[in-house]
């Protein structure tokens, strides 16, 4: 990035705050922000007037800037508001096909019980089942690390539940997946795979319905947030024995020391790492700078936020 543009970089190690930024961005062109970026001050566009593109290079974008500063700055100047999410979800998605192929498959289990007792076999531990290949695997949103699943797993013979208010049928159509609303997917799925954004309507949107829905033996996974789910509902869930949870997040986070997950064998926890990993990391800064090129040049942005969509992003 220095080699192609002139570039100014917070060497300071700290955060800054919303006025520093507004300092050190005059009369600069794009701005680059990532994890631990603080909410913009509306100077920012003041002593910026011609700013292109604030390019994310992480993923929610919804808390750096207020919807009057859209409707004041970013959509009369045709400012570009970039996200890295394509590039996370490359990371989430490996994430949570890795869950779905443990925890169907019993793998901690086996792990376990080997370790634990040095014998080969449980009785208690499925040894077949229906995994990955040849099931119903129910999506909870369409959104960006969920299509990115859906491709990975082209060729498993999968066919795919998805339950997402904003998908059109003719979008589900393109995606090869069959759009069916919420219980009726935790009813039909053999395996269930949440990637829901973080909004107001998604808290609490999976409860004792539709864990009460899930076959057993279902594996379920969670790499979205960790408030989608009644807390409370999945412990009962988890209680029978009947499912197998995976989750990378939780609400709150870290759960509290006496948390009875701990205690659960059938819930695997990993500490809100899917999104870590090299690969998606260099795919970060590649479609970071890819957008500040096409910004400039003016072409469209791959990742530009639908500002018209506001209210619907994470």
């Amino acid at each position: 990035m220095c080699e192609l543009f002139e570039v100014t970089i917070n060497e300071t190690g700290a955060e800054l705050d919303a006025d520093e930024v507004a300092h050190w961005v005059t009369g600069c062109d794009g701005l680059v922000t990532g994890w631990g970026s603080r909410a913009l001050a509306p100077e920012v566009f003041v002593t910026a007037p011609d700013l292109k593109i604030i390019a994310h290079s992480a993923g929610s974008v919804k808390f750096l800037v207020t919807p009057a500063m859209i409707e004041q700055y970013l959509v009369p100047r045709g400012i570009v508001l970039f996200s890295a999410n394509k590039a996370i979800a490359l990371n989430v998605a490996e994430s949570a096909v890795g869950m779905l192929i443990m925890a169907s498959r019993r793998w901690t289990d086996h792990n376990a019980h080997y370790h634990q007792t040095g014998k080969w076999r449980s009785a208690d531990i499925p040894i077949n089942g229906q995994y990955l290949r040849g099931c119903k695997l129910g999506l909870i949103s369409a959104s960006a690390v969920a299509r990115e699943v859906i491709r990975l797993l082209q060729g498993w013979n999968i066919e795919f539940l998805v339950y997402d208010p904003y998908l059109s049928e003719q979008a589900a159509a393109q995606l090869g997946v069959r759009k069916v609303e919420l219980n009726q997917l935790f009813e039909e799925a053999d395996h269930v795979s949440v990637h829901a954004p973080k909004l107001p309507e998604t808290d609490n949107l999976i409860g004792r319905e539709q864990l009460r829905l899930l076959r057993d033996g279902a594996a379920f996974v969670n790499t979205a947030r960790g408030s989608a789910i009644d807390e409370q509902a999945l412990i009962e869930g988890v209680q029978t024995g009947r499912i197998i949870v995976a989750l990378d997040v939780t609400e709150p986070e870290p759960p509290a020391p006496d948390h009875p997950f701990q205690h659960m064998p059938n819930v695997i926890i990993s500490p809100h790492t899917a999104g870590a990993g090299y690969y998606g990391y260099l795919e970060i800064g590649e479609t970071t700078l890819k957008a500040l090129e096409d910004a400039f040049a003016g072409r469209p942005v791959d990742g530009a936020a639908p500002l018209d969509r506001w209210e619907q992003l994470a």
